[in-house]
């Protein structure tokens, strides 16, 4: 004799719901638990914070000591790397979700007997034009336009900006 097969226990709406609600509540838990790791320009781009920090302070700490039309034209280089650090920092905050690193540089005079000149700048905005120009590269969508007019903008106040301000008439 076969063995009289019974069918299963019927499931209510009941079960089903909290079956469903629970299944919600643990896909939901879990992806709390996990979070993505931040993009791999997150470093890149802090490095670019850390230079637009730095080359506005080396502008600043210049001026302080230049005298002419020079003083100016530092003085707008500084307020402007000061913009792309806060555009950077506004970045930073978007993709991580946090804070982003506040580490001001402190003066560039670290030797007492020496203050920065126009040329420094001129020097550190060019290397700060470089380095942009070549992570612009790297990068798509919104943060390649970011960075890629912070280099054109290191570029055009090292060679334009600087330049014509250190000429004499």
């Amino acid at each position: 004799m076969l063995p009289v097969l019974s069918s299963p226990p019927p499931i209510s709406r009941r079960q089903v719901l909290v079956t469903a609600a629970t299944l919600a509540l643990a896909g939901v838990t879990a992806a709390a638990c996990g979070s993505a790791p931040p993009p791999p320009e997150v470093d890149e781009l802090a490095a670019q914070l850390q230079r637009a920090r730095t080359d506005s302070q080396l502008a600043t700490d210049a001026a302080a000591e230049a005298r002419g039309p020079i003083v100016e034209a530092l003085n707008a280089v500084a307020g402007e790397r000061s913009a792309h650090a806060q555009a950077l920092v506004d970045e930073l905050v978007r993709m991580r979700g946090e804070e982003a690193p506040t580490a001001t540089p402190t003066s560039t005079t670290a030797e007492p007997a020496r203050t920065p000149t126009a040329k420094d700048v001129v020097g550190a905005l060019r290397e700060s034009a470089e380095a942009a120009s070549e992570l612009a590269a790297k990068l798509s969508g919104y943060r390649a336009g970011l960075v890629g007019s912070i280099a054109a903008a290191c570029t055009a106040a090292s060679t334009v900006a600087l330049a014509a301000a250190g000429r004499k008439p």
